[in-house]
């Protein structure tokens, strides 16, 4: 059911030091920063060969960011996105198999401009999945 990996998300305390670090340290190419309200993010891509690393910073008080930072200050590893064809068959699927699928059960738009949907990182070994439509 999944497809590739799409990117690998970092919340991080410091947006543009982060993106300055991927663009001198590393020499990545770094794109340029969204703000993304329905998600209380912005974000920042960095573009890989074979995937993606979304730099998160939060957007506002309500920021889910918000309260991850406060318990990881340094920052870290927030979610993992994977790839499906059909993000309704995906989450049908997958809330037959047992899994929660966070906030309302719709999809909403994500920073790609395509249908996401989140998963309880409760029911994946600790890990915040996030489904993006191709």
């Amino acid at each position: 059911m999944i497809g590739r990996l799409n990117h690998l998300a970092i919340a991080v305390p410091d947006l543009e030091a982060a993106a300055d670090q991927y663009r001198n340290a590393l020499g990545a190419k770094v794109g340029e920063q969204q703000e993304e309200p329905d998600h209380g993010v912005t974000v920042v891509f960095i573009e890989l060969p074979n995937t993606k690393i979304e730099l998160l910073y939060p957007l506002g008080v309500n920021s889910p960011i918000t309260s991850f930072l406060e318990k990881n200050p340094a920052g870290g590893m927030h979610h993992v996105c994977y790839e499906v064809d059909d993000i309704i068959q995906a989450r049908d699927h997958l809330v037959e198999t047992g899994a929660r699928v966070l906030g309302n059960g719709e999809p909403k738009i994500g920073a790609h401009g395509k249908p996401v949907l989140f998963l309880h990182p409760k029911d994946f070994n600790g890990c915040l999945v996030e489904l993006e439509q191709v």
